[in-house]
């Protein structure tokens, strides 16, 4: 399985997807098996660097300097393979949908609708006025990255229990 999430810029909150989904993902054999890359970018805007707020957030994470300061964020434009090979499109809101390239937009579904099996928009972060407020937005994106996880495991299980 190949996860891409998406967002506006590809600097706040599909990066930390990535990154945070990725670990959850090595501490689970079944998960590591069965999932081939997690990556992210950006549906709107072309970016060049994570956001300031974002690097704080992903140290907190326990991701250090050298892996935060290698990333580069992509764009549908530039990146589009991402979209083609992804088996599923994960957004942070109905909007990222309509900036999803048309070809690709059967593929889309939002954070919230694979976590809890129903949509709340996940707010954009980046203007966020102080880091407390940024991380409570990240903090509910990794309650919703665990509860994928958790789904996709059932999932995965039952799959080899059938087989």
């Amino acid at each position: 399985m190949k996860i891409l999430f998406v967002c506006s810029s590809n600097v706040c909150r599909s990066p930390y997807c990535e990154f945070v989904f990725s670990k959850i993902i090595n501490s689970s054999k079944i998960l590591t098996q069965n999932i081939e890359w997690v990556r992210s970018a950006a549906v709107f805007n072309k970016s060049k660097k994570l956001h300031s707020k974002a690097v704080v957030a992903l140290l907190a994470e326990g991701f250090n300097e050298a892996q935060i300061a290698s990333y580069r964020p992509m764009y549908k434009r530039k990146d589009i393979n991402l979209f083609e090979e992804a088996d599923i499109i994960i957004g942070m809101t109905r909007f990222h949908k309509f900036l999803t390239p048309t070809k690709y937009k059967s593929k889309f579904t939002t954070l919230s609708q694979v976590a809890l099996k129903k949509y709340i928009p996940i707010p954009d972060p980046f203007l966020a006025s102080n880091q407390k407020s940024y991380d409570q937005i990240m903090f509910q994106i990794k309650d919703y990255l665990k509860k994928y996880a958790t789904c996709l495991l059932e999932s995965f299980t039952d799959q080899e229990k059938q087989n």
